[in-house]
């Protein structure tokens, strides 16, 4: 008998929706005190899910999801970073 294979799913810090793992731009906070874009989803740390929509990354800057959800305080660089991956994402 074949099962089936659980969909590891993750809340978006912005929208607030639950989305397949593999749809969300990881950032963690390693033990290094670093706040890194996790492209491989495998990085050691305490990791934050966001959409790829440039509207979620501004509600998360708004509501300071992200700084919530990694427990340190978010440096700007960090947001300038973000933005330019989602664009590359979407190609604009």
């Amino acid at each position: 008998m074949a099962g089936v294979k659980k969909v590891p799913m993750r809340k978006c810090i912005g929208c607030g929706e639950m989305k397949n793992k593999k749809e969300l731009v990881r950032v963690i906070h390693t033990p290094e005190d670093e706040i890194l874009i996790d492209a491989t989803g495998k990085k050691n740390g305490r990791g934050a899910y966001i959409c790829s929509a440039p509207e979620c990354l501004e509600k998360a800057r708004k509501n300071k999801g992200l700084e919530r959800s990694l427990k340190t305080v978010v440096p700007a660089e960090v947001y300038e970073a973000l933005e330019g991956r989602l664009k590359d994402i979407h190609g604009d």
